[in-house]
C-alpha cells in the first residue's frame, strides 16, 4: 500500500508513526487488528468498516509500524512493538470496544484481553493465530534455519508475495507474548471462526485455543474449505454475522 498525504496518523508514546482510519458512530466501537506482515487495506477490515459505516457504528482499522502505510521497517519489528501500536490505537476511543482480530492480530487481540479486560465487551477472531512465533515458526524450523536465525535472520517462503524475513529478535521477543502458556480468561462474548482448508494456521490451534481459553460466551465456528484469506462472500457475511452477535451479546 502506497501512503497517501491525507491518511491521518499518531504517533505511539515509543515514537512510532502509526496510519489509521476512524469512523465515527455509537459504541461499543468495533477495531480491526490485521495480520503478519499484512495491512489496513485488506478485504475484511475495508468490508467491516463499510458494513459499520452503514450501521452508524464507530471502526478503527490501522497499520502497525513497519506495515501498510505506517512508517517503520516490517523486518524491525515484534510481536511486543506490534501490541504496543495497537493498545496505543484503542486510545483513540472512548469507552468499550469489540475487538475483530486476523491471524496475528488475533494473537494480539488476546493479549490486548488481558492487557485491559474493562475496556473489551467482546471478540471475534479469524484463524488466530496464538504464540505462532514459536510453535509455528520456531517449533518448525529445522537444524540449519536454527542456524540461520541464530547468525540474525532466516527467510521464509510466502503465498503472498515476497519471503518472510525473519528475524532473530522477533522470535525471542514472541517468548514473552504467549498466551496458551498461562491461564487466559475471556470473560465476554467470543467468536472464534476458522477455515478447514488453511494451510497457514492449522485447525489444531483453533481446537487449542477454544480449549484453553476460559469465558462464559465462547463459541468455535469451522467453515469447510475455507482458507486463511477467510475473504469470499460467505466468510464476509459470517464475519458481519459473528460481530452482530458479539454485539447484541455483550448489551
Amino acid at each position: 500500500m502506497t501512503k497517501t498525504s491525507d491518511t491521518p496518523t499518531f504517533t505511539t508514546p515509543q515514537g512510532r508513526k502509526i496510519a489509521y482510519h476512524l469512523t465515527d458512530g455509537t459504541g461499543p466501537a468495533i477495531v480491526f487488528l490485521g495480520g503478519f506482515k499484512s495491512d489496513m487495506g485488506g478485504t475484511k477490515a475495508v468490508y467491516l468498516e463499510d458494513w459499520a459505516r452503514k450501521e452508524g457504528r464507530a471502526f478503527l482499522r490501522f497499520d502497525y509500524s513497519g506495515h501498510g502505510e505506517s512508517d517503520g521497517e516490517f523486518t524491525d519489528g515484534t510481536i511486543g512493538d506490534w501490541f504496543e501500536d495497537a493498545c496505543a490505537a484503542l486510545g483513540l476511543l472512548a469507552g468499550n470496544l469489540v475487538l475483530v482480530g486476523s491471524s496475528m492480530g488475533g494473537w494480539i487481540s488476546l493479549q490486548v484481553a488481558r492487557a485491559m479486560p474493562e475496556r473489551i465487551v467482546g471478540m471475534v477472531t479469524i484463524a488466530a493465530a496464538p504464540d505462532f512465533t514459536e510453535d509455528s515458526m520456531w517449533g518448525g524450523f529445522n537444524d540449519a534455519q536454527k542456524a540461520e536465525l541464530e547468525a540474525g535472520q532466516v527467510a521464509l517462503p510466502s503465498d503472498y508475495g515476497e519471503p518472510y524475513i525473519i528475524t532473530k529478535r522477533l522470535i525471542e521477543e514472541g517468548r514473552n507474548r504467549l498466551v496458551l502458556r498461562d491461564p487466559l480468561s475471556l470473560p465476554f462474548p467470543v467468536r472464534f471462526l476458522q477455515g478447514t482448508a488453511d494451510e497457514d494456521v492449522d485447525m489444531s490451534v483453533a481446537l487449542r485455543l477454544l480449549d484453553h481459553a476460559t469465558g462464559p460466551d465462547m463459541r468455535l465456528t469451522l467453515v469447510d474449505g475455507a482458507d486463511h484469506r477467510f475473504s469470499d462472500d460467505t466468510c464476509l457475511t459470517l464475519i458481519e454475522q459473528s460481530v452482530t452477535e458479539v454485539l447484541h451479546a455483550a448489551g
